[in-house]
Order: C-alpha cells, then structure tokens, then sequence
C-alpha cells in the first residue's frame, strides 16, 4: 500500500477542492483569465443542478462555486472520454447559466459560467491537451458572446516538459498526473509550493477512514475491468470491421472481373461460376 491515493479519484478529488485557497489555485491556474479577473474568494454552492421540474433532468457536478464577481464555476474530474460527456458539460453549464434568471433580476445581471473538465483520458483529436470553447461568431472568432465557457484538459495528453516555465497550471497537473499509489518520492518541485504540499497531505492515505479505503479501492477494480471491457468491445469492432471490408474488397473484385470477362465474350454461366454473380447481375453490368 503506497503512502498517498490517486487524486483523481472523486472522493480524494474533493477532499482536496473543498479548500477555498485550493480551489481558488486550482481555478486560477487552469482558466485563461485575463488581468484582473483572477478569483480572490470563493462560495461553494451546491453541487446538485436540480431542475424545477421533478420530470426534467437532475445532474450533480464534483465542485460548484462563485466568486467575488458571481462568476460560477463547475468543474469536473472525468475518467473516461465519451461524446454524450461533452453533452453533458454543455448541459450542465447552461443550467446553471439559466437557474440564474430563476433568483430574478434582467438578463445583464446574469454572470458567466465556466465549466473546467478534467479528463483521464483522450477525446479531441492532436496532441493539444488544453482546449477551450467560447460562444464566437464563425467568420470572426474575435467576435464573442459571453457567458458560458468550456475548458477541457486531457490529462493522458500533459507531459511536463508541455509547459516549461514552473506555473501553478504545470505544478496542478504534475499533481494530478503524477501522484498515486505508487509514488515512492514526491518531486520536490512540488513540495516546494505550499498549495500543492497541503493538497499532498490530503491526498495522504493516513487521512481516510478504513470505509473511504474500501470505497476507493473497489472504484479503481471497477476502473481496470471497464478499461478491459472497453479494450475488448475496440479489438472485437477492429475485427469486425476488418472483415467486413474484406467481404466488401472480394465482391468489388468479382465484379471487376465478371465485366472483363463480359467484355471478352465469356459465357455468362462460366462467368457465374467463377465469380458467384448471378446471370442476371453479370447482364447488367
């Protein structure tokens, strides 16, 4: 049993986001902010998006809160990369855009909403690891309507070298990508930023009940065997389309020959019981 558990997993994820100063490093360092729209306070809000409908949708993030400007922020620690999660971001980000106009006020008192997702995975094809989507006009991307922004960081794709200088953005990422079970010895990098150490000493195993080991460590069997049933539904599909297209090259090269033969005369019965077509496919060649 190593000293510290995986971040990534939800309840470590958190344990450790429930801090204001580490949200607040973690928001900070993560989203494109401009000068002077860096978040200095926090309020957490409730995590559960429910609708004011029981028949409509009812979703729950990991973190919610807003800052000193009402500006929300959703983030997000996803393992695996699907298309109904990007959905799902949109969703959950314009709900929480829309619930806004429920406490009352006009339209400009709404405040934006960013949605920080990070993923385990790979999802948008590149070797870009960060992407950001903001509502722009197509012909000119300069051009923004503001109020709902998506950020999406693809951890398999972050490699440390990607950010040279020593930002907090490289150190959150270090963090998640390189703290686990296995870690023997911390980088000291790491241990030299207060946030990231008190994040260290959070993710510490010393720090969870004997239940939270349990629930932690049924979660990442249950990781390995969806890793495995997905690997395995990739290889069957890889095979089944492999063969399909070889059904589909053989048939292709039947026809190509049935038409030579055609065009040389051949019997339309010989031709057929060379290539399979029936007299009436080779007649309409």
């Amino acid at each position: 049993m190593g000293k510290y558990l995986d971040p990534r997993y939800d309840l470590t994820f958190k344990a450790v986001f429930e801090h204001p100063d580490l949200i607040i490093s973690f928001l900070n360092a993560l989203l494109p902010f401009k000068d002077g729209e860096v978040i200095t306070e926090v309020e957490y809000l409730p995590v559960e998006l429910v609708p004011e409908s029981p028949f409509k949708k009812f979703t729950v993030v990991d973190v919610r809160c807003k800052d000193q400007n009402g500006r929300q922020f959703i983030v997000e620690m996803q393992m695996y990369w699907t298309d109904e999660f990007k959905q799902r971001v949109l969703f959950n980000a314009s709900k929480a855009y829309v619930k806004q106009a429920d406490q009352g006020g006009d339209y400009k008192s709404l405040q934006p909403v960013y949605s920080l997702n990070i993923v385990n995975d790979r999802g948008f094809d590149g070797d870009e690891y960060f992407h950001q989507f903001q509502l722009a006009e197509k012909g000119n991307p300069d051009r923004i309507i503001e109020g709902i922004e998506l950020v999406f960081v693809e951890l398999k794709k972050f490699k440390p070298q990607t950010l040279a200088e020593h930002t907090m953005k490289r150190l959150w990422l270090r963090f998640l990508t390189e703290i686990n079970e296995k870690t023997q010895e911390v980088p000291q990098e790491l241990l030299d930023n207060p946030e990231i150490c008190k994040a260290m000493a959070i993710v510490e195993r010393g720090a969870f009940t004997e239940a939270q080991i349990n629930a932690y460590e049924k979660y990442w069997d249950s990781v390995s065997a969806e890793i495995t049933l997905l690997n395995g539904h990739y290889r069957k599909g890889k095979a089944e389309g492999l063969k399909e297209g070889e059904e589909i090259g053989s048939v292709k090269k039947n026809i190509e020959n049935a038409r030579k033969m055609k065009e040389c005369g051949v019997d339309f019965n010989i031709i057929s019981a060379v290539t399979g077509l029936s007299t009436d496919e080779i007649e309409s060649l």
